[in-house]
């Protein structure tokens, strides 16, 4: 069954289009410089551009660095008038605290010329403590901060915002958000693949006072690795696709999580849109040669009524996450965002969580939504481990979006990134031409690998903050 392309999979499909023409008048002028001028130019000039191409202009990157992000925050938050005095932001008036509030800082952020080559970032410190942000190199448009935790030398007027490669100018706004402490409510996590609940959600559930893993898929596809053991791609596939399911069920005891508070539905990889748009229709595996669900269930410590013919079908699919939701009755469901992640896997397991809610005589007081991908940017949240995450790019004015922001200490971070070091997604080592170019960026472009594992994934989810939604 043919599915509709992504906004996501256009932009790519845009961004390549544009590379290769980029790529034919590049070797236009290699050709004509080796024949006006010397035959080795083209050479030299070939090996210096794609040097060039692999330390800055490699990333996908969906939007103008110029542009702004177009926020819209719900018409009754809280906005305190500021100010940026000597580089410390002033409040104007008192402000009162509790220090668990969501902070975001709008302003706009101005790349200097070397913030061109090396990655801009926003200082923010105040006291013992400092955070960098980090934007879009060449940036220069509105930009939002997340000042959560720095609550109380704000109030102080401590808070010290400094650029570095780039200026903060203009003048700042500032919004308050605030929320109960999710982490002493019952928390189910809806992971569409095996390793989403850990990226999204990992300080959040490994704190609170009860928390259920809810894994939809044995995300089996692409297991080119386990090809390279031997194996044939349906054999490889399944191989992947129960240590994944394996790893859904015991990397989240490392949490505090029991076993008995963790499900892998396993629903293939890639399929779920599918089973959405014909809802009895059996979905099988792409990879896998599989048709029965069943394959990948066998950790769970319970029985669940897709159990009863292993059917991947839509219907299955809402049937259990309708008996989990009674049976763990979570005050906090935390699922994918649908307007901010692009994956389909993640729209359709936001889409079944909603429709399974429908009628259900257990209803959650709040569902916050996350994002483990975006449409315009693939490298956000920019920066590195162990940094602050900013808000990401958002370029709808018409959603409105309500931040929620879980700061992670240290010691929290390090649990996390051990965490996802047990996913056996990402542990085999990147291709040649990834390695390559995160060598050719560290040495050009500054850019600093994660202590903690070679997967871009260590860098872009072992921060300070976990980042949330507030869809209900």
């Amino acid at each position: 069954m043919s599915q509709p392309i992504s906004r996501k999979q256009h932009l790519l499909k845009r961004h390549r289009r544009n590379k290769r023409i980029g790529l034919l008048v590049g070797l236009l002028v290699l050709v004509a410089s080796g024949v006006l001028l010397v035959w080795w130019l083209p050479l030299l000039l070939a090996v210096l551009g794609w040097v060039a191409h692999e330390a800055w202009f490699a990333d996908h990157l969906f939007y103008s660095p110029t542009d702004d992000y177009q926020y819209s925050f719900p018409p009754d938050s809280q906005r305190p008038s500021v100010r940026l005095e000597g580089g410390k932001l002033v409040l104007d008036e008192p402000l009162s605290l509790a220090g668990d509030e969501t902070l975001i800082l709008a302003i706009k952020v101005k790349s200097g010329w070397l913030g061109r080559f090396l990655d801009p970032y926003v200082q923010l410190s105040g006291g013992e403590s400092a955070d960098r942000q980090t934007f879009e190199r060449g940036v220069n448009g509105l930009r939002y901060l997340n000042l959560s935790s720095w609550g109380s030398a704000l109030v102080s007027g401590e808070l010290r915002i400094g650029g570095r490669f780039c200026h903060v100018m203009g003048q700042p706004e500032l919004w308050v958000f605030r929320q109960p402490d999710y982490r002493d409510q019952r928390v189910m996590v809806i992971a569409p693949h095996a390793d989403d609940a850990e990226l999204a959600a990992f300080g959040l559930y490994s704190q609170a006072r009860e928390a259920w893993i809810v894994t939809l898929t044995a995300g089996e596809i692409e297991a080119e690795h386990y090809q390279q053991m031997g194996l044939e791609r349906a054999e490889a596939a399944r191989l992947k696709g129960r240590l994944r399911a394996w790893d859904s069920m015991v990397v989240p005891r490392w949490a505090g999580v029991p076993e008995a508070h963790c499900a892998q539905l396993g629903y293939f990889c890639l399929q779920l849109q599918a089973m959405q748009a014909a809802p009895d229709q059996p979905m099988a595996s792409r990879e896998a040669d599989l048709s029965d669900t069943r394959v990948f269930r066998q950790f769970n410590p319970f029985p669940l009524p897709g159990d009863l013919d292993g059917a991947p079908t839509w219907h299955n699919l809402l049937a259990d996450l309708r008996a989990l939701i009674l049976r763990a009755r979570p005050e906090v469901i935390v699922l994918p965002h649908p307007s901010i992640d692009p994956h389909p896997d993640h729209i359709c397991a936001h889409a079944a969580v909603i429709e399974a809610l429908q009628g259900l005589e257990w209803q959650p007081k709040t569902i916050l939504g996350y994002a483990n991908h975006l449409h315009d940017n693939d490298r956000w949240p920019m920066g590195s481990s162990g940094d602050g995450i900013a808000l990401p790019p958002v370029f709808d004015a018409s959603l409105s979006l309500r931040p929620c922001s879980l700061a992670l200490s240290l010691e929290q971070q390090r649990d996390k990134a051990m965490a996802l070091g047990m996913m056996h997604d990402l542990q085999p080592r990147a291709a040649l031409k990834r390695r390559l170019r995160r060598s050719i960026q560290r040495l050009v472009a500054g850019r600093m690998p994660s202590p903690y594992g070679g997967n871009e994934f260590f860098r872009k989810a072992v921060r300070r903050h976990e980042l949330f939604w507030i869809l209900q």
